[in-house]
């Protein structure tokens, strides 16, 4: 991918979408294997670590040591002990892999530095700390040549996203293996429906719907004698810089999963949102609700909806309209007369958060590459410009969201440092105002 930058600073729109085609169907595999890196991985001991200890952590954790028998965990690392230690616990309950589970004192590590540590020990990192870290981990696995299997959005804020962006060209180069968990990509149904969209079955996308309607996430409460920046990293989902609202955070997959359909990305968005319920001094900062009207290239029109509201209606899924018919994400594809055409039959499909692990770790064994790198990183942005869009109320296009040098991250990483957001004498946080917040 060719990036032409202006003035040091501008990313034009045409040169950074160029070959997206590509890119937007996430899941790339080297045809060529390369032979000295095949024979070299064949049968050595792969080590794996886990940075970041949540419950997606040990999952993957747990996935990563089921997609190959010659794996081992030989390392930890979060920010909080006692999150290490509760991860790691869950792990040792599959009893048919905690025989290859080997992580001695020596190799839990806590603290923001953590990362590296653990990552010098591996061959695969497995990168599931909150998304506002995962440029910086992402960077140094890459520096290190490490195969990562990285958890999504890989970015809260545009220079997070232009970092990522620009260890694209290096992965491949040094063919890393980089899966991103946007596991719609390795979905069954997912892959069968894309093949017939892509094959022309419903002609060329016109619109499209995604949402994600649910009512919300854990809210972990402020405890005495927590510094500010403990409290909001034990809280981390209601504030951007360790998330990105959750149209970042969880809405990417839906979004993602349009762009796929359309093998390209918007390239401007208008909306609306604010916080409705979710309101209280634990929510932080980010919305409970948001609307955008996503608009592509060829005029194509994506409505995305995403709402935290308990009570309400719930829905989780896609809809793909074409000049010849209708996808729905449950693999059903439907003729203008609404006869179907095509129906899923999913019964016997495999998990796809465990596909994810068995291809990685396949493509390692072959020699074989897999790099989601670019595509992860531009769904992360096409998120962000969502929320650029619903927080300020006015229209975003890809180069401003882009081109943003709003950073979000604290500038500094340490217990007794502030984040950016902090809360008034009340105990709130600012939340943005559309039609008065600036945001890029």
């Amino acid at each position: 991918m060719n990036i032409t930058i202006k003035n040091e600073r501008g990313i034009n729109r045409r040169d950074f979408v160029k070959g997206s085609a590509v890119a937007a169907g996430g899941l790339m595999i080297g045809a060529m294997p390369h032979d000295a890196q095949a024979k070299k991985e064949k049968n050595k001991v792969l080590k794996i670590a886990v940075i970041g200890c949540g419950g997606r952590g040990a999952g993957a954790a747990v996935q990563a040591l089921k997609a190959d028998p010659n794996t081992k965990l030989v390392a930890l690392a979060d920010a909080f002990r006692d999150r290490l230690d509760y991860s790691l616990e869950n792990i040792l309950k599959q009893e048919d892999i905690k025989g290859r589970v080997d992580v001695p004192e020596k190799n839990k590590f806590v603290g923001f530095e953590a990362y590296k540590k653990a990552t010098d020990l591996a061959d695969v990192v497995i990168l599931a700390a909150p998304p506002g870290f995962r440029p910086d981990h992402l960077e140094y696995a890459v520096k290190q040549n490490k195969h990562i299997f990285a958890e999504k959005p890989l970015a809260v804020d545009a220079p997070g996203v232009r970092k990522v962006l620009g260890l694209v060209e290096e992965t491949k180069r040094k063919n890393l293996n980089v899966v991103v968990g946007l596991q719609r990509h390795y979905q069954t149904v997912y892959r069968e429906t894309m093949k017939r969209i892509h094959g022309g079955e419903i002609g060329e996308i016109v619109s499209a719907q995604a949402y994600w309607l649910d009512g919300g996430v854990w809210v972990r409460e402020r405890k005495p004698g927590m510094t500010e920046m403990e409290y909001q990293m034990r809280n981390w989902y209601y504030f951007n810089w360790l998330c990105g609202d959750h149209i970042v955070e969880q809405h990417i997959h839906n979004i993602d999963v349009i762009n796929w359909a359309k093998q390209a990305y918007p390239v401007k968005a208008q909306g609306m949102g604010g916080r409705e319920v979710r309101n209280g001094k634990e929510h932080g900062e980010i919305f409970d609700h948001h609307y955008v009207e996503f608009t592509y290239e060829d005029g194509a029109i994506l409505n995305s909806q995403c709402r935290h509201i308990k009570g309400c209606v719930s829905r989780v899924s896609e809809t793909i309209q074409g000049t010849k018919g209708r996808a729905e994400s449950n693999g059903t594809i439907v003729d203008l007369k609404g006869n179907v055409i095509y129906r899923h039959r999913g019964k016997d499909d495999p998990n796809p958060y465990q596909v994810e692990h068995d291809e990685l770790f396949a493509a390692i064994r072959q020699g074989s590459v897999i790099n989601d790198l670019e595509n992860g990183a531009k769904a992360s942005l096409c998120s962000i410009m969502g929320r650029l869009a619903t927080y300020s109320g006015q229209e975003i296009t890809w180069e401003q969201a882009l081109n943003s040098e709003i950073n979000l991250m604290p500038d500094r990483l340490a217990w007794d440092a502030l984040p950016k957001v902090l809360p008034n004498d009340d105990g709130f946080y600012p939340v943005a105002i559309p039609g008065q917040s600036k945001v890029i």
